[in-house]
């Protein structure tokens, strides 16, 4: 029987070992498979036999001990499958696998730093995966009663998180890191799937997809989670101390339910997961009623089976439970088999006891009912997951009736809220009219009373009028009596101060008596006469002291009189002021009650006000909503104005500058008119319709002025064009946020349209610059030009000549003596010059001519100025310089006979014709022959004409000195203080003169900068000095207007004067 024993154990040892080295190899391949290097997801048999392994084990150590032998470091789409298989086997594998997995926690810290250094796209996201599967870990190891696959009860976390609302709150933020652990991986294998082109369909894709799966699964409870968690920290805490977690429940909310949106229109999970859809709007924790209304989403894996081709001989179903012997088929295999004892002693009875053969038979049909288990296992998770889905579109069906149901009380609350407000209105408007007919009724009552109070009052002011008078009467007879008694004390203080005066003055002469009666006594026989005259003089000054005595007396009297006179008063003056005070008592009593009554009727009108306000206040929300009403349609007007800008058909839009200036200037007008709207609208706010206008007839005007500016710009030069489209953008910037200002009504009053009239201004100047400008004389046309401008040349200097005459006529019938011969010599010297200017004239015309027939060859004289277009221009340009110059000498000349000009204008008047005269010189030089005799002729009669110009100045000058009144400088009756006086001022008008000359020497510098400046000379080609130009390289303007011409040389600027040096007076 030991025997028996013994030999049993070995088979069952051998059996047994058979068994381990199966499973292992069974794990190796399918590990081995499921986590390789291939861009594939892992498949759904290889992870089952990975988890049935640690379901038969107890544990992940076959897992890991194979795992960790893997290349991770080397291959991201190793690690990345790697974490995929252990995601796998945490939720879905044995309780012990957590524990297992937590002593590799390590492990999975490194590979998600090694890759984080990495720059890989599968390493992106095995750094996040490694950090979701570390959360994982550390959170179902602190809360054991959570499983791994979180699948929970409402109990159990309400076991889990205690009544203690600290460890409410610590877990409730661990499942936030959780939740957004879950949706970093999801939302980062989202983006790669986007921007790798990669579709679901492909199997890059699906590798990427596969773990997805897992992370709707744990997102679906950890939202659960979330909701029941944060409704009992609402229900003990209040609710500002949680915004914050209801802020970052907010943005997992949003971010969740955009990943299951998008998750749930990819072909890959339609037949591998039914996604559930969340609300429309997060759950409102704020009520504790709204916990109800929350559905726990319910995610479900359809149970199909899908055929899958053998890939070799080991992918045969492991058993979940134990057994201690293989199938019939590995029985029957080793059934002739026999050990080493049986060849030894021989099989025991000579063949198998019955015992065995029971126990095989068992065997089968063991395993016979192991397979039915297996097919109705099956067939109740396929009834189970039918039921589930039906289960999930009933409750999809109630939560839709739910929402119908509720939508249809709020629409029957609002109608009813409605009807009553409706009635509530009826009563009040039937109210407000009786009231206000009783309103009406006391207003015409009130106003009775209130006439006959006026009444009253108009009579009690009269009377207090009368009153006042009187008192006034009185004060003033009371002030006159004051100023009375105050002369009457000012006579006695004077006749005092008399009285002293003359006692002094007696005192005095007594003095003066005693020492001359001394002297007297010493010479008596001498001075007898003078002491006769002291005693005479004594006695009259006793009897003035008689007399100023007397008038005391008198004015003592008078004294007192006036002071009875003034008691009298002040009794008469108190007994008026008693009287005033009792009336003053009356008037006030009659005062109060008038108050009183006033304050009733103020009372009423006060109602009456209230409601005039209201109605105002409506009136003004009206007129303010009207203008937001038109700001709004004038952004759109503007806007689409802008969107034309961008638009490509909008290019071949071309408009001219006039129509963009009629435009630009049309809007300037109704920007002016728009501000004047608002000035009105800002001082009265209840009539806004001359602002709604003003704005309406802006914003199409503005929208215009863009439109054809941008038309404008396609056709102006590139400058130009960038500079208009600039402003154009600019104009539409300005008039959008001048709307917003006038959107609001703490802007409103700060908005102005200045910066658009700015910008306006601007696009209208750049019209104006790309407005075709006038032609310039045609070459062809020179020629003719050259002979009219000197022709108008000689007829200036004929028209000179002629009011010359005239204007000495004149002055022979209206002056005479010595005004008379200076204009005699001034107009003869003018009349000389012009004769001089106009043989120069003739002179210049014929050397011209010989110019033309020496060098036009066979060409025509208009071909000949064609050609030399630049001489022609300079010739035409000094002959219009010689006529300007005459014709303004002319009208010198005229203003200085009249005496109503300067002789200094004369004077610069006949510069400018020397200056002239040499360019028309210069000019007629140029082409000419050295030895000509006709350029001989035409210095000679330059040389004439400076001449004649020298004795112009002349002249002028010696006239005005003649005219002028000299005065004689005499100083002989100064002293020394008013000569240093007279010095100062003199050297104080020196110092203002020479300051005023040398301003107006630095204008004449500038006037001169300006004038070479518009007559497009470089500044390079202006001397220092006189400002001379080559006549040959500055444009003429051919102008059919005379204007001033170019000149050559300018005259030399005065000197400043040599003053002598001051001498100071000792």
């Amino acid at each position: 029987m030991n025997s028996m024993r013994h030999v049993k154990t070995r088979r069952t040892e051998a059996n047994l070992g058979a068994e381990r080295e199966h499973f292992d190899k069974q794990q190796l391949s399918s590990i081995s498979k499921a986590i390789n290097s291939t861009e594939m997801p892992v498949k759904e048999k290889h992870a089952r036999r990975i988890i049935l392994g640690t379901h038969r084990e107890k544990g992940a150590y076959t897992f890991w001990s194979y795992a960790l032998g893997f290349p991770l470091a080397s291959s991201s789409i190793l690690s990345w499958k790697f974490c995929h298989v252990l995601h796998k086997v945490l939720r879905d594998g044995h309780r012990n696998v957590l524990q297992d997995c937590m002593r590799h926690h390590s492990s999975l810290v490194e590979i998600g730093k090694l890759w984080s250094n990495l720059h890989d796209k599968y390493g992106q996201l095995v750094v996040v995966y490694t950090k979701l599967l570390c959360t994982k870990m550390e959170f179902h190891v602190k809360h054991s009663e959570i499983p791994p696959n979180l699948e929970a009860t409402d109990e159990v976390l309400e076991r889990t998180a205690g009544s203690d609302i600290n460890n409410v709150f610590q877990l409730t933020v661990e499942v936030f890191d959780y939740l957004d652990a879950e949706l970093r991986l999801a939302e980062t294998v989202i983006r790669q799937l986007n921007t790798s082109i990669a579709i679901s369909t492909l199997s890059s894709g699906q590798c990427r997809l596969s773990p997805l799966i897992q992370v709707i699964q744990d997102c679906s409870h950890l939202y659960h989670f979330t909701v029941k968690l944060l409704f009992k920290l609402h229900a003990c805490l209040p609710a500002d101390t949680l915004q914050g977690h209801r802020d970052r429940f907010h943005d997992q909310f949003h971010s969740l339910k955009t990943f299951f949106n998008k998750t749930r229109d990819m072909l890959y999970f339609k037949r591998l997961i039914q996604i559930p859809k969340l609300p429309d709007s997060p759950p409102n924790f704020l009520h504790a009623a709204s916990l109800a209304k929350h559905v726990k989403p319910v995610v479900v894996i359809p149970d199909e089976y899908e055929p899958e081709q053998q890939e070799d001989d080991d992918d045969d179903p492991e058993p979940l439970i134990e057994v201690s012997a293989f199938s019939t088929s590995s029985i029957q295999a080793q059934a002739p088999q026999l050990d080493i004892f049986d060849k030894t002693f021989g099989p025991p009875n000579g063949g198998f006891d019955d015992r065995d053969l029971q126990i095989e038979s068992l065997k089968q049909d063991l395993e016979l009912l192991r397979a039915e288990l297996e097919k109705v296992k099956a067939e109740a998770q396929r009834y189970i997951t039918q039921l589930k889905s039906q289960i999930n579109s009933l409750e999809a069906e109630l939560e839709d009736q739910r929402a119908q149901k509720q939508h249809a009380l709020v629409e029957n609350e609002q109608l009813r809220m409605e009807l009553e407000a409706t009635r509530r209105r009826n009563a009040e408007h039937e109210s407000t009219q009786s009231v206000f007919i009783e309103a009406e009724n006391r207003a015409q009552a009130t106003e009775q009373r209130y006439n006959k109070l006026r009444e009253k009052h108009t009579e009690l002011v009269s009377s207090h009028a009368e009153l006042l008078r009187k008192s006034a009467d009185t004060v003033k007879m009371l002030s006159a009596t004051q100023q009375t008694q105050e002369e009457v004390e000012r006579t006695k203080q004077q006749l005092s101060f008399e009285v002293d005066r003359i006692k002094q003055e007696a005192e005095m002469k007594l003095e003066e008596q005693k020492f001359e009666m001394e002297k007297l006594k010493r010479e008596l026989e001498e001075k007898m006469a003078e002491v006769m005259r002291v005693k005479g003089t004594l006695q009259t000054s006793e009897m003035t002291s008689e007399q100023m005595n007397s008038s005391v007396t008198a004015l003592q009297a008078e004294k007192d009189r006036l002071m009875r006179s003034a008691s009298e008063k002040e009794a008469e003056l108190s007994s008026l002021r008693q009287a005033a005070q009792a009336q003053q008592s009356s008037l006030q009593q009659e005062r109060e009650r008038n108050s009183r009554e006033l304050g009733d009727l103020q009372g009423k009108l006060q109602e009456k006000t209230n409601l005039g306000e209201q109605l105002n206040r409506k009136l003004l929300e009206e007129q303010f909503a009207l203008l937001q009403g038109t700001v709004t349609e004038a952004e759109n007007i503007i806007q689409d104005a802008v969107a034309k800008l961008e638009d490509p058909l909008h290019i071949r839009c071309t408009s001219s500058p006039d129509y963009l200036i009629s435009r630009a200037e049309a809007a300037l007008g109704s920007v002016d008119k728009v501000k004047k709207g608002h000035a009105d609208y800002l001082s009265n706010m209840g009539d806004a319709g001359g602002l709604l206008r003003a704005l309406t007839q802006f914003s199409h005007l503005t929208a215009d002025t863009i439109i054809n500016g941008s038309a404008t710009a396609h056709t102006a030069p590139p400058d130009h064009a960038d500079r208009l489209t600039e402003n154009c953008r600019g104009c539409a910037t300005q008039s959008l946020q001048f709307f917003k200002d006038l959107k609001s009504k703490t802007t409103l009053q700060r908005a102005d349209p200045a910066s658009i009239r700015v910008i306006i201004q601007k696009i209208l100047n750049l019209g104006q610059e790309l407005r075709p400008k006038g032609m310039d004389v045609r070459q062809d046309e020179l020629g003719d030009l050259v002979d009219k401008e000197m022709a108008a040349t000689s007829a200036a200097i004929e028209e000179a000549v002629r009011r010359i005459d005239e204007m000495m006529d004149q002055a022979r019938k209206d002056t005479s003596g010595i005004k008379l011969e200076v204009n005699e010599r001034i107009l003869n010297s003018c009349t000389d010059l012009m004769k001089a200017i106009r043989m120069l004239i003739i002179s210049s015309t014929d050397l011209q001519k010989e110019i033309v027939e020496g060098g036009r060859g066979a060409a025509t004289m208009k071909e000949f100025y064609a050609r030399n277009s630049r001489w022609t221009e300079g010739l035409i340009s000094a002959a219009k310089a010689v006529g300007w110059g005459a014709t303004e000498m002319v009208e010198s000349a005229d203003k200085v006979v009249l005496h109503t000009g300067k002789y200094e204008e004369l004077i610069v008047c006949s510069h400018e014709i020397a200056a002239s005269t040499a360019q028309l010189v210069a000019a007629s030089k140029v082409k000419a022959e050295r030895n000509s005799k006709r350029l001989s002729v035409l210095q000679q009669a330059s040389r004439h004409v400076n001449e004649m110009a020298a004795n112009v100045v002349a002249s002028t000058r010696t006239g005005q000195e003649h005219l002028e009144d000299k005065e004689t400088m005499d100083f002989s009756g100064l002293s020394v203080i008013k000569l240093r006086k007279e010095e100062m001022e003199s050297q104080v008008k020196v110092l203002e003169l020479e300051s005023h000359l040398g301003k107006e020497r630095m204008r004449l510098g500038e006037l001169r900068k300006k004038h070479y400046e518009l007559a497009g000379i470089p500044s390079e080609q202006i001397s220092e000095g006189n400002g001379e130009t080559s006549l040959l390289d500055h444009p003429v303007t051919m102008s059919p207007k005379p204007s001033k011409p170019v000149l050559l040389k300018k005259p030399a600027l005065s000197q400043k004067p040599n003053m002598p040096p001051k001498t100071t007076f000792k």
